[in-house]
């Protein structure tokens, strides 16, 4: 098999959730591109049945299910869902997340702190152990984590207190469901997509300053696909030998 064949996901059956829109819509499209079937799962069934259209539309398989992650029952019913419509499931991208407050610790309400964790944690738990019971013969989990989780984030310290327990909870599991399951995760950085830029307060135009000001080495800010690529990688033949990883997709930061 050449190393181009052990990037193919022909086959397979993947989950991501959060993947109505942003990063997910690009794992989702890469995950498409690479062969397998897709299940997307957010709350607005808009989005992902959109997504799902357009896979279906250049010949890929997709299949959208509103999904609130936040609640377990939901996120055990998606995980079924694929079973039933694909016979199968191999790959769960755990990509939904985020923070609706933003402010200093001392500041953050209870229940911004508990909703922050139920959909930055609390999904990754429920949605591992929904779909680890599920491969029985064997498979891939990503975690999306951030680059917030390796350092100190004045505004937004309660997302990143969550993200690095994203990490520990990946690096647990990958020694758990050794070695059947593969566990990693992936840590993005300056990725302007639509919940970046509401958390941040920015416009289209604000850009070229957050450039600036982020000085990531590689000269430019990321995109969906270069997170999809690097989901694609985990998730495939070619990374066999890779579990209970964390890694930084961040330009160079």
């Amino acid at each position: 098999m050449s190393v181009l064949d052990q990037l193919r996901l022909d086959g397979q059956v993947a989950v991501v959730t959060g993947g109505g829109r942003g990063i997910g819509e690009g794992i989702a499209h890469a995950l498409s591109d690479a062969g397998a079937a897709v299940v997307l799962a957010a709350r607005r069934s808009d989005e992902v049945e959109k997504v799902a259209a357009d896979i279906t539309a250049k010949g890929g398989q997709a299949l959208a299910v509103p999904t609130d992650v936040t609640n377990s029952q939901s996120v055990d019913a998606l995980a079924q869902a694929a079973v039933d419509q694909f016979g199968k499931l191999s790959i769960w991208v755990s990509n939904a997340g985020g923070s609706r407050f933003m402010g200093p610790l001392s500041d953050v309400p209870m229940q911004a702190w508990q909703d922050c964790f139920d959909l930055n944690v609390t999904s990754i738990w429920t949605g591992t152990n929904a779909a680890s019971k599920r491969m029985a013969d064997g498979g891939s989990i990503i975690n999306i984590s951030s680059h917030a989780a390796r350092v100190a984030v004045p505004g937004a310290g309660h997302y990143a207190a969550s993200k690095a327990a994203v990490n520990s909870l990946t690096m647990t599991y990958s020694r758990e469901l050794a070695p059947k399951i593969r566990v990693n995760a992936i840590e993005p950085a300056f990725i302007p997509t639509e919940v970046m830029m509401d958390a941040l307060k920015l416009e289209e135009g604000d850009l070229p300053k957050l450039l600036e000001q982020a000085q990531v080495p590689i000269g430019r800010l990321g995109k969906p696909m270069d997170i999809g690529a690097a989901v694609v990688y985990l998730s495939s033949p070619g990374a066999s030998w890779v579990t209970g990883q964390i890694w930084p997709v961040t330009g160079g930061l």
